[in-house]
């Protein structure tokens, strides 16, 4: 199955591209349940029932912008930073040394590495990230990473794939993301 996925994958990024941008949670690493876990454990902390299907529906935020949308939602008043570094700390002590890949995506960084440019970008903290990457066994092959709070609009909007596209060297239309 996942040889089939690698085929697909490889047909969509077939073409005169530079670089392949790949996002981290949920692409790269199977890790949004653990993350799903971690904010309804955080959220628990701060006295609150979260329905994890808020997270699948926010995918790609950066935190401090899921928290926001959260403390909208759920009327809760909520400091996003405290909120965010509670989170964090549940995901990277509980979670993140289990952090598996997803198999087809990895492979292709993994055939593409070297032969084009490749960036991580993402929505997490890049401590987090990083560590991510480093369980994965793939940290070496990454060119440029690009975390949340490193630009001026963090994802969705384009900010930070522009970010990572000029550290590469790359056009921006000449990336695949």
């Amino acid at each position: 199955m996942d040889d089939i996925k690698l085929q697909k994958l490889n047909l969509l990024t077939k073409g005169d591209f530079g670089a392949f941008l790949y996002d981290c949670d949920g692409t790269l690493a199977d890790n949004m349940q653990a993350h799903k876990n971690s904010y309804v454990k955080a959220a628990g902390e701060f006295g609150f029932a979260l329905d994890p299907a808020l997270i699948d529906e926010l995918a790609g935020w950066p935190t401090v912008a899921v928290v926001e949308e959260m403390s909208r939602r759920y009327q809760v008043p909520l400091d996003a930073g405290t909120f965010a570094n509670r989170k964090g700390k549940i995901f990277f002590e509980e979670y993140i040394e289990h952090t598996q890949p997803i198999p087809f995506v990895v492979d292709h960084l993994k055939e593409h590495a070297g032969k084009i440019r490749i960036g991580v970008v993402s929505g997490g903290r890049r401590h987090t990230v990083e560590k991510t990457l480093s369980v994965l066994g793939i940290t070496h092959l990454v060119e440029t990473i690009v975390c949340a709070g490193e630009t001026e609009n963090g994802k969705p909007y384009p900010d930070p794939f522009l970010k990572a596209a000029e550290e590469l060297g790359v056009a921006p239309e000449r990336c695949m993301v």
